[in-house]
């Protein structure tokens, strides 16, 4: 799926590429797959993510795509610069996000992500592995956290079988 296929594509503010770390392409291992862990309705993007990573103090979003409920793929920061979505990864890896992840009516994980947003992340990641990152392997944030779920399923197995396996 091409970056802002069926939406507008977010653009950076030109101060983040000032203070956030370039990433060389023979260093990214990993493309990290993550969830926005909001329920399935709450249909945000890149803006949202943005606004809620500086709320943390941070330098906006932290993930490089981001993949909303209808398949469309936003960018967040640019693949040439480090993230800030794994501690002790950011250097080395691409982030992706995936919207929602979480129960409609309670704060507890749950698969499920649309139809169009899983293709688009198999068709994202496909891409990113023959255009950009030859070596990459693709995880879930919870392969670097057992504290998280997150995407609440094995990323890599899912990419390698086309299975979904729960990670909670």
């Amino acid at each position: 799926m091409p970056i802002g296929a069926r939406s507008m594509a977010f653009s950076m503010p030109s101060s983040w590429s000032q203070k956030v770390g370039s990433m060389n392409k023979e260093d990214v291992k990993f493309i990290i797959v993550h969830c926005s862990y909001t329920p399935p309705k709450m249909d945000i993007g890149v803006k949202d993510i943005d606004r809620w990573h500086r709320e943390r103090g941070w330098m906006g979003c932290g993930y490089h795509l981001v993949i909303k409920r209808d398949g469309t793929v936003e960018q967040g920061r640019e693949l040439s610069r480090q993230g800030a979505h794994v501690r002790g990864q950011n250097s080395r890896s691409v982030g992706i996000c995936l919207v929602g992840g979480m129960r409609p009516k309670s704060p507890t994980p749950e698969i499920n992500y649309t139809d169009e947003q899983m293709a688009s992340l198999r068709e994202t990641i496909d891409n990113l592995i023959a255009e950009e990152f030859p070596a990459a392997q693709v995880k879930g944030h919870t392969d670097f956290d057992k504290g998280k779920t997150c995407p609440n399923f094995d990323a890599g197995h899912w990419y390698l079988e086309n299975k979904l396996l729960p990670t909670f």
